[in-house]
């Protein structure tokens, strides 16, 4: 397989809001691109992803030769991955529809092509099976929108060969984003699983009359998320212990934290329990558009992801 700072032309398969935010990234980083997706309407759509992206590419530093025009769109998978050193792979969330596609592309790929699946939560051991190339295949989960979220999440299936763990992990390196290697698999990953836990009490919150849909947002977002930017939640509480750090915040904190956890639930997102979930998001939305809302949340992100970069 080539080293990771050789390769020199990527796959994208499925081109929906992940497959076109790495392919924007991608470009940034002075690859070449060739893309597929089934869709009549993706090629344009693409097409206005890559330039509407790529302001924020040049803002966030691109390799010298980067290009938003070094990009192919192909007509079938197998064509698009005919001649890449690397292949990300965002079809949609089902697993016949990505066994499927593996089935399709397995002869096609070059013998020495890596292959990462941006899977949210599939299980990779189950999406390679039986594949020749299974050895090859990795799960390269991205946060969306890929383009900006340094985060990728690389899983191997029971079939990925050590390597390939390896080298995807100095690939997305390489290209600028922040790897970690999850050592075993289980459904949604890490991250997500983190997230799940967490809007399962900010849902727990809404249905149970704790706080309404715009409160518990601001909770994190003009509290615990500001510093889960600049580092995670274990960290956070070893800072939050003092001088004692992290030993003396669970000595301290030990009971409080197991009677909160006690008090926790699953909530049942019934007809009623959505309803209100839907009917809290439109109020703190006000009106404003998912164009507005994006641009709102990217101007907060480009800022803070410089000044992550400058941190190092």
């Amino acid at each position: 397989m080539p080293t990771p700072t050789d390769v020199k032309r990527a796959a994208v398969l499925g081109a929906g809001t992940i497959g076109a935010s790495w392919a924007a990234w991608f470009l940034a980083r002075g690859l070449q691109v060739d893309i597929w997706d089934p869709r009549p309407e993706a090629e344009a759509y693409v097409r206005r992803y890559v330039a509407d992206a790529w302001p924020a590419m040049s803002r966030l530093g691109m390799a010298p030769d980067a290009s938003p025009e070094a990009w192919r769109f192909h007509a079938s998978p197998e064509a698009a991955v005919a001649a890449a050193d690397f292949v990300q792979e965002n079809a949609p969330e089902r697993l016949p529809i990505k066994r499927e596609l593996y089935g399709r592309i397995d002869a096609a790929l070059r013998p020495d092509a890596i292959l990462a699946s941006s899977t949210s939560g599939l299980i990779m051991s189950e999406m390679q099976a039986g594949f020749r190339s299974a050895p090859r295949f990795a799960v390269g989960h991205p946060f969306n929108p890929p383009h900006l979220i340094p985060l990728v999440e690389v899983v191997g299936g029971q079939e990925t060969a050590p390597e390939t763990i390896q080298w995807c992990l100095d690939f997305y390196r390489h290209i600028g984003k922040k790897p970690i290697h999850i050592r075993k698999e289980a459904r949604g990953h890490l991250a997500n699983r983190l997230q799940a836990a967490l809007w399962r009490e900010a849902v727990s919150a809404v249905v149970t009359g704790l706080a309404s849909v715009e409160d518990v947002d601001t909770a994190i977002s003009a509290g615990p998320g500001l510093r889960w930017a600049a580092m995670g939640p274990h960290m956070t509480f070893h800072l939050g212990g003092g001088e004692g750090g992290i030993e003396h915040l669970l000595a301290q904190f030990k009971p409080a934290f197991e009677s909160w956890w006690e008090t926790m639930t699953t909530p049942e997102l019934s007809d009623e329990n959505r309803r209100r979930i839907i009917e809290g998001v439109h109020a703190e939305a006000a009106g404003r558009s998912m164009a507005e809302l994006v641009a709102e949340r990217d101007a907060v992100l480009l800022p803070l992801l410089e000044l992550v970069s400058r941190r190092g």
